[in-house]
């Protein structure tokens, strides 16, 4: 049974629908901390308890630059999986329009913010 505990470890880390918007956020390229709190409206520290997952995962790993975080997906394969279980699930998703100007980090700054993916 040994064989499964890297597999096992996988599945966990998405077992959680903020697990699931992060790097659904993640598939339009990298952000920061700030970018997430902004589409989600969760508070910083519970973004990073779920980033924390998904790195320990081997999924996402993280850049300093100054005093923002950013985080990007380091295995793009994981969105094959999400399609795969969208499909048997028959979950769909569709672009939402979050806040405009929330965040405020170097790369949102005078651009549009990019648009989260939600269930229909």
């Amino acid at each position: 049974m040994e064989i499964y505990e890297q597999e096992t470890k996988l599945y966990k880390s998405l077992m959680h629908p903020a697990r699931l918007a992060i790097l659904d956020l993640l598939r339009e390229g990298e952000a920061c901390v700030c970018h997430m709190e902004a589409t989600f409206e969760y508070r910083q520290a519970y973004i990073s308890q779920q980033l924390m997952v998904l790195r320990d995962a081997g999924l996402v790993e993280d850049r300093r630059d100054g005093l923002n975080i950013y985080y990007r997906v380091i295995r793009s394969e994981i969105f094959d999986v999400l399609d795969a279980m969208r499909k048997v699930t028959g979950i769909r998703t569709k672009a939402a329009k979050p806040k405009r100007n929330a965040c405020t980090c170097p790369n949102c700054v005078g651009e549009s913010v990019k648009p989260q993916l939600i269930q229909i």
